[in-house]
């Protein structure tokens, strides 16, 4: 984006607010101008040997990192490229894969304190070689490797940047070489889902160097994932909010602690934060899938419902990738439309996320047999995973085992409540899954905790047709009534 017209966007993001934004930002988008898309995949170790493979993922996810301030470019996130691990790359399928203009691959050799690294960008379109370089360091250098590829590709690329982004590049770099191959080897272990031991090496990397903001970022991400996914509870969401914290205090700008920070208010019943936090950071790239994505997640919550799948397209039109095995547009079920939201979800049956909500969908639509195959499927794969536990005990109520179902259900709340887990949306899966089960009390009990735990779509909850059950309850009418008083005012103070 050139000079003069991103400072009128950070003006008319101070002095008038997200609307303005979205007006001037909707104009730029109707020149049919896009991004350049890229995707930078894991450096393949040519040696195989198994204590550098780390860097592979690591390395690739730095420069992504880095590149996420160039309005220029949507750069696919790690997630969208993790697949590709010390892969032989076939560019034509792999730029069709991920729908890229432009592929960075490359490969490491480390042979004791030496380190050799050889990239090359690709443009998968016209299938030319745009640039190839390799570079020799010490082992200690490594914290030089992710900003050499980052100058390289903005200057292959022709990529024109503003005082402001150039600044970003540069800012809160991390300066102690071993902290940062802590940071590295926490950010490979997160992407595997290993997060106690990502914590454990994020916070060996955050005691020896205490400013790296993005070492902050990401343990808070492990802390999140942990009380999120695994039942780690409440102290784990404060010790996240506190890294958030530190890594904003040490680099304001950051994209993506203003990201994660806002998930984590989402997520505990703070949404109302959540959007001004996100709608800020549009400042420093208004072309971010994850910004986008994330906004819809909040107004999802709010009951914004067209709002959201809105925030989501967008994120998907700059990046198909994003968030691609994540709880999906699920505006799309809130608003009755299963098969946009099915047709949404990615062709895997190895991921226990999405295929409970392949099953969710499927649940609401009552094809019974399917929705029963991916719950079974998402327990199989992962039966520590909340929503695989609703889902299990949902499978066993479409094969007339309520008995069985209401136990598992029963288990999962007593964790719970002992460790305090705060998700609102996962929590309100469970009213779902006890009111067709025909627990009526239990049901009402987890949709007033979700309505409190701040999970308010007014609109859904009215007429979720899991809930039929418990409607004419007066305890369910006192929740939905709550739910309605804070989506209303949610309305009022955002739109």
């Amino acid at each position: 984006m050139p000079l003069p017209i991103l400072l009128i966007f950070v003006a008319l993001i101070g002095v008038g607010g997200y609307g303005l934004y979205r007006k001037f930002a909707g104009a730029l988008i109707g020149t049919g101008d896009q991004p350049r898309s890229l995707a930078i995949l894991p450096f393949r170790n040519l040696k195989q040997d198994a204590a550098s493979d780390f860097l592979g993922f690591s390395l690739a996810d730095a420069v992504i990192t880095k590149l996420g301030y160039v309005s220029a470019l949507t750069v696919r996130p790690s997630s969208a490229v993790e697949k590709y691990r010390n892969q032989v790359i076939d560019i034509p399928k792999v730029g069709n894969d991920l729908n890229v203009d432009t592929l960075l691959t490359g490969n490491f050799i480390r042979e004791g304190d030496d380190l050799r690294i050889t990239s090359q960008l690709i443009d998968v379109k016209k299938q030319a070689l745009l640039w190839k370089g390799s570079f020799d360091l010490k082992y200690e250098k490594l914290l030089s490797v992710q900003d050499n590829v980052a100058q390289q590709i903005v200057k292959e690329l022709a990529l024109s940047l503003s005082p402001l982004e150039a600044e970003r590049l540069q800012a809160n770099r991390a300066s102690d070489p071993i902290a940062y191959e802590y940071y590295l080897h926490g950010v490979d272990l997160y992407s595997r889902n290993d997060f106690p031991t990502a914590i454990k090496m994020l916070e060996k990397s955050a005691e020896l160097d205490p400013n790296h903001a993005l070492t902050w970022a990401h343990l808070g991400k492990a802390y999140q994932a942990s009380a999120s996914f695994q039942f780690g509870g409440g102290e784990q969401y404060r010790k996240a909010e506190a890294a958030y914290a530190k890594a904003l205090a040490l680099h304001p700008q950051q994209i993506e602690s203003h990201i994660f920070m806002a998930n984590l208010f989402t997520d505990t019943g703070r949404v109302e934060q959540s959007v001004p936090l996100l709608r800020e950071a549009f400042a420093a790239n208004p072309n971010h899938p994850e910004l986008h994505w994330e906004l819809g997640y909040a107004y999802r919550f709010g009951g914004m419902l067209e709002q959201s799948v809105s925030e989501c397209e967008r994120a998907r039109q700059l990046d198909p990738g994003v968030k691609l095995n994540s709880s999906a547009p699920n505006g799309y079920i809130y608003l009755g439309r299963y098969d946009k939201f099915l047709n949404g979800l990615p062709n895997t049956n190895d991921v226990a996320f999405v295929s409970f909500y392949r099953g969710f969908g499927e649940y609401y639509k009552k094809n019974w047999d399917a929705a029963r195959q991916h719950f079974d499927r998402a327990f199989e794969l992962d039966p520590s995973l909340l929503q695989a536990q609703v889902g299990k005990a949902l499978s066993h109520g479409i094969a007339g085992e309520q008995t069985q179902g209401l136990a598992i259900l029963r288990e999962t709340e007593r964790k719970v409540d002992t460790r305090g887990v705060l998700e609102a949306e996962a929590i309100y899966k469970m009213a779902q899954a006890y009111a067709v089960l025909g627990d009526k009390p239990s049901a009402l009990r987890m949709l007033r905790r979700s309505v409190d735990n701040g999970f308010f779509p007014y609109p859904y909850l009215v007429q979720d047709p899991l809930l039929e059950s418990v409607r004419a309850e007066p305890d369910y009418q006192t929740s939905v009534e709550l739910a309605r008083t804070r989506h209303d005012a949610f309305k009022k103070k955002f739109f």
